[in-house]
């Protein structure tokens, strides 16, 4: 069975669980080192919180369990589904926070350039610009990445606490894992739940139903929560800046 980028899944898990080893593997104190050299500290300047920088903010489960107290309107299926069987039902990893119209595309919760939940914002919040992942430039060759976007956001100091650095640490490999084991998750699930439904992945079907979308139409989809799938219909008017390039566009994790 393929997913939406031809590669079948289970070698897709496999990939993500390698990944992940890597991740595990990375030393915490070489991260710590990179996080103090960088000297980044959030100066609430809400550049990262739009559209201009991130396409979407994905949110983790115990982020949605959250962001439910907080304003259940505030959160929305992902952009961007990974899979649509031959029926025409998508599917997505999971939930992102909604953005507003506007012309930044700001997140749900920024007002007057400042969070108004700074004190309770979610995972990927707090670590990032921080990252580790690894990418392939151009050339081939596929390095580590341990921050986004260097000098377009925040303000950078030259002595960050070795402490403060070495927790910064902690918390970004703890979210890499956690969004890793999602994923896998997520594939893990949609294989069996194909399996079992005599579903396949239609990629004809996927570019019908976006096209459909992105001209107002409503679409049926699946998000997985919480180790299930749970059923949304939605148009683009619904989908927070009713914005069809967001669609590609790239996310926060």
């Amino acid at each position: 069975m393929d997913s939406s980028c031809g590669v079948p899944i289970p070698y897709r898990i496999i990939a993500l669980m390698q990944e992940r080893n890597r991740l595990f593997a990375y030393p915490m104190e070489h991260l710590a080192g990179e996080i103090k050299a960088t000297g980044f500290r959030c100066n609430c300047c809400g550049t990262c919180c739009s559209r201009t920088v991130n396409g979407h903010i994905f949110l983790l489960d115990h982020d949605v369990a959250e962001v439910k107290k907080i304003d259940p309107a505030a959160f929305e299926p992902a952009p961007d589904p990974e899979f649509c069987d031959q029926n025409g039902t998508m599917y997505v990893s999971g939930y992102a926070l909604r953005m507003k119209n506007d012309i930044m595309g700001s997140c749900w919760f920024l007002e007057n350039g400042r969070c108004r939940i700074y004190d309770q914002r979610f995972s990927v919040c707090r670590t990032y610009p921080h990252m580790l992942r690894r990418n392939c430039d151009e050339s081939g060759e596929v390095t580590w990445l341990q921050f986004a976007q260097l000098n377009e956001h925040g303000r950078y100091e030259k002595n960050l606490p070795e402490e403060e650095c070495i927790l910064v640490a902690r918390e970004v490999k703890e979210y890499e894992n956690a969004f890793f084991t999602h994923q896998i998750s997520f594939l893990e699930t949609i294989h069996e739940y194909f399996t079992v439904h005599t579903l396949r992945h239609d990629q004809k079907m996927y570019d019908d139903q976006m096209l459909r979308f992105l001209h107002g139409g409503r679409i049926k989809i699946m998000v997985y929560h919480a180790g299930e799938l749970k059923e949304h219909r939605i148009t683009k008017e619904e989908s927070s800046g009713c914005d069809p390039c967001r669609y590609g566009a790239p996310n926060r994790r």
